[in-house]
């Protein structure tokens, strides 16, 4: 009997074999991301080369495409198990994956379609804190709890209760952990229990800062579009930071008014209004705050100078009219490492002028055009873009705290708050000086426990 996860961003490149032969789950299944996407881009890369007969069932952690753009995949290797996810999550995985078969897997609709329904039918959304019995065999039993994760709308880590003849054992994988204060959503709480844990380590290197100083940085950033006139381009996913950043901006324009209200803001991805549409839908899963402003008649996701654009005619006429306007403007478009969709077009346009501004405001995976503006753009550097050299004049910034991924101390307190230490942690998600860094830290931390980095 054994748990395998399998999709926490290849970049990390783990997947673990299941203990036994004869029964687990996996938790997710996911697209590669970075430097290891041009190995894990092909039909062959993404077909699934792990044995798949003894997989009782599919867990999703969350919904970004790093944790289930296989899936697909998994359905076309034979699997025919349940999906299980958390309620939103059910919601937003045809979503995610519908845009993800267009762009990679065909466009021929009908088979997009029995795909979506095929998915559909095979959801298991299970509320958050409540057990659900995978399989019970005389030789075993697995059963599964979600509990929310904080990183997305519908993220949730999952703690697994499995029972064997050599004895009973908690397993939890953290999933995607969220940071602590961000907008809409709650922060994780730790498990009750966990004799081993799996852990991400996106950030085990590194903290966030406190969520008032990234938005006054974020005010300062604004600032600079309203003074000059400029654009701030904002790389960001569909899911999650989009809809943080959209909170954030409304708690500014509210709180300072006055010429803040000159700032326009736009959405420029159909998939993110789509999400954003399901996270106003949702917000019984938001924290007291977001929906306290609800309660007293603010609107932080839907606001008077939000515009969303939808049509291709219409993106391409808003970058030309951006670039030469000096209107102030906030564009936040994907994909959020600026490895392809819209953004790419602002970026051409608008990184060669002064009076604009990229925003970063999640990790940028090593090898995509995101790290090399990150990394180039401060010293007056170029990027690569669509196979073009783009000089970059326009000002780079970043701030950490909407990464949606809970930073050093974050993943320790997360650990430390587990009342009896797991005998086992094993750290997935992430580069390998981050890996590193989070095992050092863990192994003061919890010095009962054998901290590892699977190969």
């Amino acid at each position: 009997m054994g748990v395998s996860p399998q999709g926490d961003r290849p970049r990390s490149g783990f997947r673990e074999p299941a203990a036994s032969p004869q029964a687990g789950i996996l938790i997710d299944c996911g697209l590669f991301q970075g430097q290891e996407e041009s190995r894990g881009s092909s039909a062959a890369d993404l077909a699934i080369d792990f044995p798949i007969d003894h997989i009782r069932a599919l867990v999703v952690t969350h919904v970004h495409i790093d944790h289930v753009g296989r899936i697909p995949y998994l359905l076309a290797a034979g699997f025919d198990g349940p999906i299980i996810c958390s309620e939103p999550s059910a919601i937003m995985l045809p979503e995610i994956l519908e845009d993800a078969l267009k762009i990679g897997f065909t466009r021929d609709r009908a088979l997009i379609n029995r795909v979506l329904e095929l998915i559909r039918a095979r959801l298991v959304p299970l509320p958050y804190g409540r057990w659900h019995s995978v399989f019970e065999e005389e030789a075993g039993s697995l059963k599964v709890r979600l509990q929310r994760a904080g990183h997305i709308l519908g993220s949730a880590y999952v703690e697994c209760d499995a029972v064997s003849g050599s004895g009973a054992e908690r397993i939890v994988f953290s999933g995607d952990l969220g940071a602590p204060h961000s907008p809409l959503l709650p922060e994780p709480s730790p498990p009750e229990r966990a004799d081993r844990l799996v852990i991400e380590s996106t950030y085990g290197d590194k903290n966030h800062e406190d969520r008032e100083t990234r938005r006054y940085r974020l005010k300062a950033v604004l600032e600079h579009a309203l003074e000059d006139g400029g654009t701030v381009l904002i790389p960001a996913f569909s899911i999650g930071r989009t809809q943080e950043l959209l909170y954030e901006i409304e708690g500014l324009i509210a709180e300072f008014g006055g010429f803040w209200n000159n700032l326009e803001i736009v959405v420029d991805s159909p998939l993110a209004a789509e999400f954003t549409k399901i996270y106003r839908d949702l917000k019984p899963f938001w924290d007291e705050e977001a929906r306290a402003l609800v309660a007293a008649g603010r609107h932080p996701l839907s606001f008077e100078q939000l515009t969303v654009i939808n049509s291709h005619e219409d993106h391409l006429n808003a970058v030309e009219y951006l670039a030469k306007s000096h209107r102030p403007c906030v564009v936040i478009a994907g994909s959020g490492m600026c490895a392809g969709g819209r953004v790419v077009n602002y970026l051409k346009a608008m990184l060669g002028d002064a009076r604009n501004d990229v925003l970063f405001v999640g990790y940028q995976a090593a090898g995509t055009p995101g790290r090399d503006i990150l990394n180039y753009g401060p010293r007056g550097g170029w990027v690569e873009l669509d196979g073009e050299r783009y000089d970059i004049r326009a000002q780079v910034h970043t701030v950490g705290g909407y990464s949606a991924h809970a930073g050093q101390e974050d993943l320790l307190r997360f650990v430390e708050g587990i009342p009896q230490s797991p005998s086992e942690i094993r750290i997935v998600h992430g580069d390998e000086g981050a890996k590193r860094a989070l095992q050092a830290k863990l192994r003061k931390l919890v010095p009962v426990a054998d901290v590892v980095i699977p190969d």
